[in-house]
């Protein structure tokens, strides 16, 4: 485990340079906005939407303040809500044609709101959302033929958090995360598990988000989606993951399958990492101060244990989120303007820092990089240790991929519940996210 972060200036180039230019083919884009559109004298209100923690919210809530001084004649309402019960609200909100102004996007849902014309072309905003620092590369993260749905708002990877205190008290020497495998994860987390008596657990559960599967998918040379945007991970990849868990449940090195079901509904303060409940738990690197915060204890930043100890590209560098504008706002130059502020103004990234990911304007990065707290450093530190070893991003989740999530809780819980194997949950996965995408 690493103590005191090194922050180098390379990262920036490293960690943008490796996102993959991502897009498919062959459906609608959304109604482009009229080139320059004027700012109102009269004043605007703009709703705002966003997912997070208390922690994320009050620093949003700050940045709002910030901008409607700067910009008197313009209200933002927020709206925020947890993970869980965001993408059901919005998609209500979407089908009522009463989507929030401006959005926070994530990967698995931008082709399919973008796709669907719900989401605002912002390349011809140009005049009014600087993107000059900002690498192609990373633009493109956001963009499905030749429409921009979103602009990256930082970068992030998949991660292990520890609790050193857990570990300490259970006697667990540290990991070198460098080389460490599943079987390695497994070990320390049963004798976490074993000196917490049932009160205490090793690791905290995976099975209910994609970046760990593709993580798994992409350390046994595999992917979730194919070249023709389809579910192409083999069956037996994805039965090998919850065999993985299952081995871990039977032995106790994770809690048991109802309280793990229990915790999935709480959000990320009720989770076993934030109440010192599990030494290991699997989460963006981004969610570090987040958790740190929660917990009220020094948690640590881990790459993720793969098979065999060697990295193999199996990390990869993700977009944390998006802004991404309403088709149907009717202020797109206030929700630019908005967005711009966001996106570039440094009253507004002294406030969000690295909350929501690595900035991937690299000029922002380089500018908060001297106020970064010690576990802000410690993220970006992260990243750009793993600059050496990262592989390309997995391909766009594409049109109807946004199911995953649904599905993985589904299936995950059937297999916890031994109502499945997980050759059975495998193939059920697979043909319901592939029906899913076919349908969109």
């Amino acid at each position: 485990m690493r103590g005191t972060p090194r922050l180098r200036s390379t990262f920036g180039m490293l960690a943008i340079g490796t996102v993959a230019a991502l897009a498919f083919t062959g459906c609608a884009g959304a109604p482009a906005a009229e080139a320059g559109p004027e700012l109102s004298d009269e004043p605007v209100t703009l709703r705002f939407t966003w997912w997070g923690n208390d922690a994320r919210t009050a620093a949003t809530e700050e940045v709002i303040a910030a901008f409607e001084k700067e910009y008197p004649n313009i209200t933002i309402e927020p709206q925020f809500t947890d993970w869980g019960g965001y993408w059901d609200k919005l998609a209500t909100e979407t089908a009522a044609n009463d989507t929030p102004d401006i959005i926070q996007m994530d990967e698995k849902y931008i082709a399919t709101y973008g796709a669907r014309g719900a989401l605002l072309d912002l390349a011809p905003l140009d005049e009014q959302i600087d993107t000059a620092d900002f690498p192609e590369s990373a633009l493109a993260t956001g963009t499905l033929d030749g429409a921009m749905y979103g602009i990256p708002v930082g970068l992030t990877s998949y991660s292990i958090m520890a609790n050193p205190t857990l570990l300490e008290q259970a006697g667990v020497d540290e990991v070198d995360d460098e080389s460490w495998t599943w079987d390695d994860l497994a070990e320390v987390g049963g004798a976490v598990s074993a000196a917490g008596a049932g009160s205490i657990w090793g690791v905290a559960p995976w099975g209910f988000e994609d970046g760990g599967l593709n993580n798994w998918a992409r350390q046994h040379d595999d992917a979730l989606y194919d070249a023709d945007g389809d579910v192409g991970i083999d069956p037996d990849t994805l039965a090998g993951w919850y065999e993985q868990l299952l081995t871990m449940v039977d032995a106790g090195t994770t809690p048991p399958a109802g309280n793990i079901v229990e915790k999935q509904s709480g959000g990320l303060a009720e989770s076993f990492t934030a109440t010192n409940t599990a030494a290991f738990g699997p989460w963006w690197g981004n969610q570090l101060t987040a958790l740190t915060d929660a917990s009220g204890s020094p948690i640590e930043i881990m790459r993720v244990p793969t098979v065999d100890g060697e990295a193999g590209e199996s990390a990869y560098y993700k977009p944390s989120m998006f802004w991404s504008i309403s088709a149907r706002t009717e202020h797109p130059a206030e929700a630019a303007l908005f967005l711009d502020y966001l996106a570039n103004s440094e009253d507004a990234a002294d406030i969000l820092l690295t909350e929501r990911g690595v900035p991937a304007n690299e000029k922002i990065r380089a500018y908060i990089e001297p106020k970064l707290s010690e576990t802000d450093a410690a993220v970006v530190a992260y990243l750009d240790e793993l600059a050496d070893v990262v592989g390309d991003a997995p391909r766009m989740t594409p049109p109807g991929g946004s199911a995953i999530e649904a599905l993985l809780k589904q299936y995950t819980e059937q297999v916890l519940f031994a109502q499945l194997t997980p050759e059975q949950a495998a193939e059920g996965f697979i043909a319901d996210l592939q029906a899913a995408i076919d349908a969109a």
